[in-house]
């Protein structure tokens, strides 16, 4: 017969042998993934899905709002999501959220999803584009979309037939670039709920049986749960700001006037500092982003015909041009086809233009500085009118500016007329006589 102390044993034992077969008193982990689709929340999301492992969370819940983003953060966030020991429920909310173009991959690729009413999805057509606008291309650029459009499609296919998601209509969220809302989406089995808030979503969970990417099944119980948010590091705050392609745009721009400033007048230091600061954290920012170089010599170009501007007079024609060739560089800058990730036509002119007004303006000031005559040591007294004290030959005095000076001539200048000065050399100046 078993002692009380054995049998208590024994029910521990099994009480914990039971506790990490049941997801029944893990917390659930959450985050928001507000914005553009970039490196910087790729890494976020990779991140919170290994944290989420290694805490035994229930599963992690992904708040999304995007309006796109770039193809690679968005296959990277898709991985990290389907290779997930922990189930991924994604939740497009609040209402009046949308998942577009990425965000409708990363929303059918979830073990669970969900959107909250007066939500949308979808957009997802594949653009070719050429220094980041979509182009037709004639047949071969056909044919290369075609080519684009048949990989995201194969991709989308093999995630929404794992997903038990339906495959047509999921095809035509690329092919057609339909949108669809909540109630679309639910009616057209793209997605597993719509839930109105987080309350009501947990209860649609609670016994909700989710089969993951790699066949493991595993029953939900999130009702009552703690919820333990995740939040970005400071590093990922600091690089997802500066990443932002206007912002970075801005910083580099106002580093460039900046420096400028500092290099044209030296000595005021601070413009230096901070200028060389914005540049530096503008092509940190532009590290994260895919680059089109040709936007970067269209820049330069543009820089280029300012300077030639105001050093031929091209009476506003060369000015005109790089203001042309600055406002499409910026707009070629980001190489992506996804206007969330493009910087606009309004920033771009926006930009250029106070930009061109303020280069050219400085570098005016610049030239006239270099062509002022200098007032101040020995070049400076070189053309300035005195009177000889006394006469003048091999030696001589006479008064320039208040103060009297040694003084030789080539020729004879009596006392009492005027000189004009035409070249110092160990404090004598050398003088001729000035036409009155």
């Amino acid at each position: 017969m078993l002692t009380r102390s054995a049998r208590f044993t024994g029910l521990l034992l099994a009480f914990l042998l039971f506790l990490p077969a049941t997801s029944a008193f893990a917390e659930i982990s959450r985050i928001d993934l507000n914005g553009a689709i970039d490196p910087i929340t790729a890494e976020f999301v990779v991140r919170s899905v290994k944290r989420a492992e290694s805490e035994h969370a229930q599963f992690l819940l992904i708040r999304l709002q995007t309006p796109g983003g770039f193809g690679a953060s968005m296959e990277e966030i898709i991985t990290g999501m389907l290779n997930s020991k922990v189930p991924v429920v994604v939740y497009v909310a609040p209402s009046g959220a949308k998942a577009a173009s990425a965000g409708f991959f990363i929303l059918l690729a979830a073990d669970v999803a969900a959107m909250a009413p007066g939500t949308n999805t979808g957009a997802a057509h594949p653009l070719m584009a050429i220094g980041g606008f979509p182009v037709d291309g004639g047949e071969a650029g056909k044919t290369l979309t075609e080519k684009i459009t048949s990989n995201a499609t194969a991709f989308l296919r093999s995630i929404a037939s794992k997903r038990n998601r339906n495959v047509a209509e999921a095809e035509k969220g690329v092919t057609d670039s339909k949108s669809f809302t909540d109630t679309e989406a639910l009616n057209a089995h793209l997605v597993d709920f719509v839930a109105r808030d987080e309350g009501e979503l947990f209860e649609k969970l609670e016994g909700y049986k989710v089969r993951q990417f790699s066949g493991n099944e595993i029953t939900l119980h999130p009702k009552g749960q703690p919820v333990v948010d995740y939040s970005m590091t400071l590093r990922e705050k600091f690089l997802a700001t500066i990443s932002q392609p206007n912002l970075a745009l801005l910083l580099g721009v106002a580093g460039l006037i900046l420096l400028y400033f500092e290099f044209t007048h030296p000595g005021f230091v601070a413009p230096g500092v901070i200028g060389g600061i914005c540049l530096l954290l503008a092509v940190l920012g532009f590290s994260f982003l895919p680059i089109n170089y040709v936007g970067v010599l269209l820049i330069l170009l543009a820089i280029g015909l300012f300077i030639a501007e105001v050093k031929v007079q091209g009476f506003g024609v060369l000015g005109f041009g790089g203001i042309v060739a600055m406002v499409i560089g910026i707009l070629i800058l980001i190489d992506t086809p996804d206007p969330a990730m493009r910087i606009g036509l309004s920033t771009a002119i926006a930009v250029a233009l106070p930009f061109a007004a303020i280069f050219i303006i400085l570098l005016v000031a610049l030239i006239k500085s270099w062509r002022q005559r200098v007032t101040t040591g020995d070049a400076g007294m070189i053309g300035l009118i005195g009177m000889a004290d006394n006469e003048i030959f091999s030696s001589g005095r006479v008064k320039v500016r208040g103060e009297y000076w040694s003084a030789r001539s080539a020729s004879p200048i009596p006392a009492g007329r005027l000189v004009k000065v035409v070249a110092v050399n160990d404090m004598t100046l050398k003088v001729e006589e000035a036409k009155e």
